[in-house]
């Protein structure tokens, strides 16, 4: 037991458990909850923001709500990945997203280090793309809402005008606005 005097005089506390332990078991923890659940069907949303992930299981193939993996150090999604929400990958150091994702909502890549888009990207709602360094956009893209394109180098380089056309001439579509 500890004493309070002993708080008093400034003696140092030794903690039951090391920093990397404690980063050693939050790690275990989180591949428990992922695991749990994909084993659950992947129903609902997986919020795994502000984590220390790294990587998601292969076996991940559905999140059916939002796949929450904001200001994460996540770098790759496992393949064939549907998401019937959104996905939140911003501030994370992901730089492409896998063949064959199927997003119902948005995809959030905003101030990401993304460099590329896989081609036949469809997107249920907005794209953010917003201070990212995406210097062109993949063929048959479609998105179901608005394309948010600030602070990139297509932002400086092309209009609106000439985006749309862009995304037309290679079989796309954006529903909602561009903005730059």
């Amino acid at each position: 037991m500890i004493k309070l005097i002993d708080i008093l005089e400034n003696k140092t506390l030794v903690p039951r458990r090391s920093k990397e332990e404690r980063v050693k078991n939050y790690n275990i923890a989180l591949q428990k909850k992922t695991q749990q659940y994909i084993k659950d069907g992947g129903k609902g949303s997986l919020n795994l923001r502000n984590t220390p992930i790294t990587s998601l299981p292969n076996n991940l193939t559905k999140v059916g709500g939002d796949l929450r993996l904001h200001k994460t150090e996540i770098t790759s999604l496992p393949d064939n990945l549907k998401v019937e929400g959104s996905i939140d990958l911003s501030y994370t150091p992901i730089t492409s997203l896998p063949n064959n994702l199927q997003v119902g909502g948005g995809i959030d890549l905003r101030s990401s280090t993304i460099t590329s888009l896989p081609n036949n990207l469809q997107v249920g709602g907005n794209l953010n793309l917003t201070s990212t360094s995406i210097t062109s956009l993949p063929d048959n893209l479609k998105v179901g809402g608005s394309l948010y394109l600030y602070n990139t180098p297509l932002s400086g380089k092309y209009s609106k005008e000439e985006i749309k056309k862009m995304i037309e001439d290679k079989g796309g579509e954006v529903k909602g606005r561009i903005h730059i």
